[in-house]
């Protein structure tokens, strides 16, 4: 599949009616979602013939994505059924097989690398602080070969020291500096938009001791 062709398919997706600023619920737009799974597969193959854990999944976009370039089976976790809904109703609509789990990610009761890939868009860390690395750190311990996660660039020292010393990451890597436009959700926001610099980071997962 052409990457043109993947956003044009996310771009069709039903995303948060209602977002919960508890939950920092903010849509993973199609432009990002697709690149960020085009380079999974075509320049790693961390994707198709793969399982694959979309954490914090929201309304879908990324696991979609996933299943979209054919991995074997594709997991989805969130917290709140009712993104879950949306993003069941969104797996329905492109006809493609996912499975959802209603979890808090810090509660997955996993034992060992049960997944290969883990890809995700965590919270920023705006209303709980560190939440993106909670996030990173259960998936480096769920995905035997990759995880893929976007965080702000300004956090871009503080993520790679944090994964490579604390969270057994044998490597972590920006790929590449993306603009996420953060449409004006909540009431606090001042601004009709905002666009944030992040990262899209590959981490590799460190071996465990069985």
């Amino acid at each position: 599949m052409k990457l043109k062709q993947l956003e044009g398919l996310l771009g069709g997706l039903d995303q948060f009616p209602n977002p919960k600023v508890e939950l920092e619920q903010y849509p993973t737009g199609p432009h990002i979602a697709s690149r960020m799974l085009f380079t999974a597969e075509n320049s790693f193959e961390d994707i198709s013939n793969k399982v694959v854990a979309d954490f914090g999944c929201g309304c879908g976009t990324l696991g979609v994505a996933a299943a979209l370039l054919s991995a074997e089976h594709v997991l989805s976790i969130d917290i709140d059924p009712e993104s879950l809904e949306i993003a069941s109703l969104n797996a329905e609509e492109l006809e493609v097989d996912m499975d959802f789990i209603q979890s808090n990610v810090m509660d997955l009761r996993w034992r060992g690398q049960i997944v290969d890939t883990v890809i995700m868009n965590p919270p920023f860390g705006t209303r709980k602080k560190g939440a993106d690395l909670d996030f990173l750190n259960v998936a480096l311990k769920v995905a035997s070969q990759a995880v893929y996660s976007l965080h702000k660039s300004s956090t871009r020292e503080h993520v790679k020291r944090t994964a490579l010393r604390d969270f057994n990451a044998c490597n972590a890597e920006v790929l590449c500096e993306l603009r996420y436009d953060l449409p004006k959700l909540y009431k606090f926001h001042k601004k009709k938009e905002v666009d944030i610099a992040v990262d899209l980071w590959r981490f590799v997962p460190g071996k465990h001791q069985s």
